[in-house]
């Protein structure tokens, strides 16, 4: 079985800002920098049939190149203890589009449509006993956290194994956003 989800990576320098931002949460386990990425479709475990056919699936996905930005932070769930900390994007109906397109392709490719709705973020933290006071002074420092508009020009089929403390993701394929009818 191979555990996959699609996402956006993030440039460097972004993935720099939300880094320095990761700090003065007891209880949080950041992420990585270099694991800081945008999911677009989290497909979970399937065996090496499914993911070859969500593979040749993403071939299919169109769009153009579009920028984002990370505009704010926030936490899952949005009531009730606090168990994720996240940054988010500015509003992005390219985003939403592709995220949909890439929905159809994954369910194409033999997965079950995802029942939730797409919130654009960027995980931060797992929290595990953080007090809500501490969450509260952290959101409130942060709350302003931006980064510079960035340019999106593909997405990017990922296998993660989990292991010690944290999952390995690998690149499987990538899939370059290109307008329909172009090569």
């Amino acid at each position: 079985m191979i555990r996959l989800f699609v996402a956006i990576e993030l440039p460097q320098e972004v993935r720099d800002r939300l880094w320095r931002a990761c700090c003065d949460v007891p209880g949080a386990r950041w992420t990585e920098a270099e694991q800081m990425h945008l999911t677009l479709r989290f497909v979970g475990e399937v065996d090496e049939l499914v993911f070859r056919d969500v593979e040749a699936a993403l071939e299919e996905v169109r769009g153009s190149p579009f920028d984002l930005e990370v505009k704010g932070v926030g936490h899952f769930p949005p009531r009730g203890e606090p168990r994720v900390l996240w940054a988010g994007l500015g509003r992005s109906e390219p985003l939403v589009a592709l995220q949909k397109r890439v929905e159809a392709a994954v369910e194409r490719g033999g997965v079950a449509r995802d029942g939730r709705r797409f919130s654009p973020h960027v995980t931060l933290a797992r929290l595990s006993d953080t007090p809500e006071r501490a969450v509260g002074s952290w959101l409130a420092m942060n709350g302003l956290l931006r980064s510079d508009p960035f340019e999106v020009r593909d997405f990017h089929l990922f296998s993660s194994r989990l292991g010690g403390k944290r999952a390995v993701h690998r690149v499987e394929a990538t899939y370059p956003l290109r307008a329909t009818g172009t090569a």
